[in-house]
């Protein structure tokens, strides 16, 4: 092991953290409690609210910063000292399904500008096998003129960060970190145990780093592609999907996944880096593929038999008032990313629906930026139909009486979750 590890631990030398989204700022602020630490990014405003110990993802609190050894900051220039490098940058999707790399190697570019002989730099971003190796190596050693192994180490260690989840946190997740000799791979394993408590496991290189980060959100994928086919094969039996897990859910090794709208910056992106590799390597990723079409198309099927509800009830669709409860791409957090609510919203306007959407952590204008409709101020009934799309813990309080309230006698209530299919006897009531 290098040095290296030493001098951060004493002060001497400096950690960066380029990214301060979902992922950098908790890692950027937990490094700050034991090391001297830059956090970057390109987004000015961002870092002014930081600087006030705001958190732009709502996902801190102030008390968070409080006691942090850090310089928040959007200049390059604070970067020349740094000697360990961790790049936290998102790795979405484009309109085709494509890996956008632009991101990853825009904060590449960054650090290829600073880096210095005997500099590390970790890669947190989810990538495909070979990724770091092959798309961000060569370009940093283009902008440095430096040796990759000789002059400056490369390492990878996967984020395992769920955003508004207050149990799994960075320091209570196994951390898997790897790099490009022994020596690194020992460096870069060593400084996480500063901050992970739950150990850090030491995979065998950078491309078994990538690949065990892919899989595990392409796993939960295909499984949860199963459990909502199930749910259209049951909805044609008249069977509750929810009622046939719980039944099932009694033997000890039935893994219980449930049917939903698959969204979100990592499960509904990840399998796509996948596939595009696979393809890359003449191989067709059938299963995967296939997965990802049965979520992505989950939004349109919901919509679809919301529709039909609505024409059973007697009413047409171009005067149909309907209610989406939840707009974030899961319950309890402010993060819109890859919401499918989206689609279910969409689908419902192109039968001309009237759509009421309310969310009581997304922000408005965010919601309105990225997918061009409005949040509605209040729930204002009677509706035709209401979709309990996301279950937000404030959805708790809403009762049989409520919905009845809400909509009009012949409505319909959509619960994707199944979470009032017990409660609920006098209304016309639907799930996945």
């Amino acid at each position: 092991m290098s040095d290296l590890f030493e001098r951060l631990k004493k002060k001497e030398a400096k950690l960066a953290v380029i990214g301060l989204g979902y992922v950098g700022l908790p890692i950027a602020l937990a490094f700050a409690r034991k090391l001297k630490v830059v956090g970057f990014d390109i987004n000015a405003k961002r870092v002014d609210m930081m600087r006030r110990n705001e958190d732009p993802s709502d996902e801190l609190p102030p008390e968070a910063f409080k006691g942090a050894d850090i310089h928040f900051t959007a200049d390059i220039e604070d970067l020349r000292d740094v000697e360990f490098f961790i790049v936290a940058v998102p790795t979405p999707i484009d309109q085709q399904n494509i890996p956008d790399l632009t991101p990853l190697l825009g904060a590449t570019r960054t650090v290829g500008q600073v880096l210095k002989k005997g500099d590390h730099v970790v890669f947190e971003s989810t990538v495909y096998p070979g990724c770091t190796e092959e798309d961000c190596v060569p370009l940093l050693e283009q902008l440095s003129g430096l040796r990759y192994i000789t002059d400056f180490k490369v390492g990878y260690s996967p984020e395992r960060i769920n955003p508004g989840d207050k149990e799994h946190t960075l320091e209570s997740i196994v951390k898997v970190s790897s790099g490009c000799d022994a020596e690194s791979a020992e460096t870069v394993a060593k400084v996480y145990e500063l901050v992970v408590k739950a150990g850090v496991h030491r995979a065998s290189s950078i491309k078994v780093a990538e690949a065990a980060k892919i899989i595990e959100n392409t796993q939960r994928d295909v499984n949860i592609a199963l459990t909502n086919e199930l749910s259209i094969i049951f909805n044609r039996m008249g069977i509750n999907t929810f009622d046939v897990l719980e039944a099932a859910g009694t033997k000890w090794n039935f893994l219980k996944f449930q049917p939903g709208l698959v969204g979100g910056h990592c499960i509904g992106v990840d399998p796509y880096y996948l596939v595009f590799k696979a393809k890359e390597l003449g191989y067709h990723a059938q299963i995967i593929d296939s997965g990802r079409f049965v979520n992505d198309s989950m939004g349109g099927y919901v919509a679809k038999q919301t529709v039909k509800k609505i024409i059973a009830s007697g009413t047409n669709p171009t005067d149909a008032r309907v209610l989406v409860m939840g707009a974030t791409f899961k319950e309890n957090v402010t993060d819109i990313r890859n919401s499918k609510v989206a689609d279910v919203v969409k689908e419902l306007k192109s039968f001309s629906c009237h759509v009421d959407v309310t969310d009581p952590h997304a922000d408005g204008a965010q919601v309105k930026h990225e997918y061009g409709y409005d949040l509605a101020p209040e729930m204002k009934g009677p509706y035709d139909a209401i979709i309990v799309a996301v279950n937000h813990a404030e959805y708790a309080k809403y009762d049989e009486a409520w919905f009845k309230s809400m909509l009009k006698p012949k409505g319909v209530l959509v619960d994707l979750k199944g979470t009032y299919r017990k409660s609920v006897k006098n209304l016309e009531y639907w799930s996945l």
